[in-house]
């Protein structure tokens, strides 16, 4: 059936870790969702114009609501579907976690062993992305150290849930701290199940945790194109935005012109007027000729924003 102004939209790629995320939250959450598969690398010609440049997947869109990185996704469909509870304890620190920590770990061990393997072209949009070289070979230098730290990694889920007995590692039933910690087993295990094995071995807890998680799913998915989706969000206004925090330190004020862009990889600097900003999110307005009026979210943690 046609999307609608209050479906949630992925623009997503199957083998993307991140994405899988928003995926798994939206399984647990027992959603229906719409899935844009974008490429891997650019042109992005069906992502680039909702989110003002920005390219790295996945990006959720709401009508004419673009919430982007997973970590804002995650929270936004906790706030649209708060049954059943999710967001328990320090979810969003352990997501930040496995986001950098974990997730530099495994890069190396997976483009490592994948040598002369990868695509140069892949290689070469990821250069661009990072600003510094894409080398297999030192990764693949590294791997054995990296093997270590990511059994180290894995180690500190086996103590948490190893103290608590618990089969999830906020309780008895899985919440959004599980979805985030699992994306790095997820995607290792997808590339190179063997040295999965081999990593997580005696890790009991761990072992029987990551085929729980893996059971959750994905929801209900139904894909529609790129150009469907730009659709609904040309059709469809911005919903009321989340209050400003009078107390917010950034020194802007709503209706500011302002520059957001990500600290670590694809700086990529998206323009706008500041719509509202709080501790936990930054959202600007962009006007733009083909889309008409959009609302750009942006987590705060992970972000930059500079005056225009």
């Amino acid at each position: 059936m046609p999307a609608g102004p209050d479906d949630f939209i992925l623009h997503h790629y199957d083998a993307s870790p991140f994405s899988q995320k928003v995926r798994a939250f939206l399984g647990l959450k027992q959603a229906a969702w719409m899935s844009v598969v974008t490429p891997n690398i650019l042109p992005k010609p069906d992502l680039t114009p909702l989110t003002g440049g920005y390219r790295r997947a996945p990006v959720l869109q709401i009508g004419a609501d673009v919430y982007i990185d997973s970590q804002l996704a995650l929270a936004e469909i906790e706030r649209r579907l708060p049954s059943p509870k999710a967001v328990i304890g320090p979810v969003f620190p352990v997501n930040l976690w496995s986001d950098r920590l974990m997730f530099q770990a495994t890069v190396a061990i997976i483009f490592g062993r994948l040598g002369d393997r990868v695509d140069p072209a892949f290689m070469a949009d990821r250069e661009k992305l990072s600003g510094r070289p894409f080398d297999p070979a030192a990764m693949a230098a590294v791997s054995g150290p990296m093997r270590g730290q990511w059994r180290g990694h894995a180690g500190f889920l086996e103590q948490a849930l190893a103290s608590t007995g618990y089969p999830y590692l906020a309780g008895e039933s899985p919440s959004l701290i599980d979805i985030a910690a699992h994306m790095n087993f997820w995607w290792l295990g997808g590339a190179f199940p063997d040295l999965l094995d081999h990593l997580t071995a005696g890790l009991e807890h761990v072992r029987a945790w990551r085929a729980r998680v893996g059971e959750i799913g994905q929801g209900t998915r139904e894909e529609i194109t790129g150009q469907e989706a730009l659709a609904v969000a040309g059709a469809a206004e911005p919903a009321a935005a989340l209050a400003h925090d009078p107390h917010d330190v950034s020194g802007f004020s709503v209706g500011d012109a302002v520059i957001v862009s990500a600290d670590d990889y694809g700086r990529d600097p998206i323009a706008g007027t500041l719509v509202s900003a709080d501790a936990n999110r930054v959202t600007i307005g962009r006007d733009t000729p083909d889309l008409g009026r959009l609302h750009l979210h942006f987590p705060r943690v992970g972000y930059a924003v500079t005056g225009a």
